[in-house]
């Protein structure tokens, strides 16, 4: 037997294995079928992932200088949003979902077959790397997009600029974008799962994973649990270098990860003096 067929002999046997969360899969599959397969679920999943994801920075905004447990975290600690701020950027993001994402979704519906559900669960390895490829593969398109958004003046002006509109980021600024900008992050976050091969439980918890880091690249905290403090090496930005994107617009294009600010030369660190 072949090195090659001997690694075969592995995969398969791992394959065949029930993975861990084929329970749970098999449970919401069978219980319920017809919500999973609506177009509708991933649009609900994702806009009530984002608002309960920021609802933790927004009381943290809200408290300030009172949490000073807190506030010792923040990035900018003269600059708290204000209620204007806060209002501005729901009603922005209720905006776009309303006239754009729903109906987008609706219309998905009329002329799409609800998707079947596939009876086996991926393995939590295959979850993982989902995800990963997911995030990697995103990173790279919108480092591209965001990147031509600053350099043409057109583009910057008519869909970008909203978002720059708060040199000091905060949680329910993350989605405060022109339209054009939330459908084509829509686009890749939908299209990259299938290209990707996905399974459907993969495709879901990259959605949510995806508000997560986006909403934590945005929240204006630099806590000890911050994804660029528990992933090594520098490769991961995190809030403290998109801080930086914000009060320097040419720099750290990328949304998470660093490599293709570092590749390209417009990367740049950030000071933890903090800034009154």
């Amino acid at each position: 037997m072949t090195l090659v067929q001997v690694f075969e002999t592995i995969w398969e046997t791992f394959q065949s294995k029930d993975s861990a969360l084929q329970p749970m899969w098999d449970y919401v599959r069978l219980n319920h079928s017809e919500t999973l397969r609506s177009p509708l679920f991933p649009v609900i999943l994702t806009v009530a992932s984002y608002f309960v994801l920021c609802l933790p920075y927004l009381v943290c905004d809200i408290n300030g200088k009172k949490w000073p447990a807190i506030n010792r975290y923040k990035i900018q600690p003269g600059k708290m949003p204000t209620t204007a701020m806060l209002l501005h950027c729901s009603g922005v993001t209720l905006y776009n979902h309303v006239l754009l994402v729903f109906p987008a979704a609706v219309a998905q519906w009329m002329w799409r077959p609800p998707v079947p559900l596939p009876e086996r669960a991926p393995t939590l390895l295959e979850l993982a790397g989902g995800v990963t490829g997911n995030l990697l593969l995103f990173d790279f398109q919108y480092f591209i997009w965001h990147f031509l958004h600053h350099k043409i003046r057109w583009l910057y002006v008519t869909f970008h600029a909203i978002h720059h509109n708060y040199s000091a980021p905060f949680a329910l600024a993350t989605q405060c974008l022109g339209g054009w900008e939330l459908v084509t992050v829509g686009f890749w976050t939908t299209l990259n799962p299938i290209l990707l091969r996905c399974h459907l439980l993969t495709t879901w918890m990259f959605m949510v994973v995806h508000v997560y880091v986006s909403v934590e690249d945005h929240c204006g905290y630099d806590f000890p649990w911050s994804m660029s403090r528990l992933i090594p090496f520098g490769v991961y930005g995190g809030p403290s270098k998109h801080d930086v994107h914000h009060q320097k617009p040419n720099t750290n294009f990328a949304p998470h990860f660093s490599h293709w600010d570092k590749l390209f030369g417009t990367h740049a660190d950030f000071s933890f003096a903090k800034t009154q």
